[in-house]
């Protein structure tokens, strides 16, 4: 499995400081497990991307010209959620029908900002016809803005807040969700460790009370790896200054292997 790492924080106006390490740490974590839970030996063939922090603009460029040239499903691991924007463009260039799951405790659908940062990345692609917003599923929602429910309303986004599956149950919105990501080409996974619960995720600059268990988590991620259509993957928002006990990172290392 492709890792590429990028170690950027500067997408957060100033409040990711910190996801810089992540790439780094989770690939130390990465070295602890032994095999998947399937019981295959993960093997990793792992690069950083040289950025710049101080230019958004110049560290996009460095992002879409290194996916360009991936030609392997790939675990990208950032750096904040404003690296996504970079990468899933790069990436949708490749199909006709690309698709994104988002699990995320937001939208990330705020005003356009330029460039894209880490709140408002998703409503950019859409805006800029990146993806189309039926190819969009943001999963584990559970704090947003006025501004933003309305955008994802009129966008006919599909989505599913920890409420629904709360009462729904977590078999049924993966059943949902898959069944809507199977119909695309290719498909991207982007994974924000805020969509974990505080108690399993404390390193992350913005936590959210009545998130994800990391076992629900896995749950989600196991089941969409069955997915012949699953290309790539990111996870972001690890940020190591705010961990606890390294359990963040852990966490992270531990969906790195299982999607390997």
């Amino acid at each position: 499995m492709k890792i590429l790492k990028i170690p950027f924080s500067a997408g957060g106006l100033g409040k990711t400081k910190g996801c810089e390490l992540a790439p780094d740490a989770i690939e130390n974590e990465v070295k602890n497990f032994f095999l998947t839970e399937s019981g295959v030996l993960p093997v990793f063939d792992s690069s950083q991307l040289k950025i710049n922090q101080s230019n958004i603009e110049a560290t996009n460029k460095s992002v879409g010209e290194a996916i360009k040239n991936v030609n392997e499903p790939a675990i990208i691991l950032g750096g904040d959620h404003s690296i996504t924007y970079a990468a899933f463009s790069a990436f949708a260039k490749k199909y006709s029908s690309p698709g994104i799951v988002v699990f995320d405790a937001h939208f990330d659908c705020q005003s356009d900002m330029e460039p894209p940062t880490h709140e408002d990345y998703l409503r950019m692609l859409i805006r800029k016809g990146v993806v189309s917003p039926q190819n969009v599923v943001v999963i584990g929602t559970r704090n947003w803005h006025k501004d933003e429910l309305e955008f994802v309303k009129e966008q006919r986004i599909k989505h599913f807040s920890m409420k629904e599956i709360s009462f729904e149950g977590i078999r049924e919105v993966c059943d949902a969700a898959m069944s809507i990501a199977k119909n695309w080409d290719a498909i991207y996974l982007s994974v924000d460790i805020d969509v974990l619960d505080p108690s399993f995720a404390p390193g992350t600059g913005y936590q959210e009370p009545g998130g994800m268990s990391s076992r629900e988590l896995i749950y989600f991620l196991q089941r969409f790896k069955n997915l012949r259509k699953l290309e790539m993957i990111d996870i972001v928002e690890v940020n190591p200054k705010k961990d606890v006990n390294n359990i963040t990172v852990k966490t992270a290392a531990k969906i790195v292997v299982e999607m390997s």
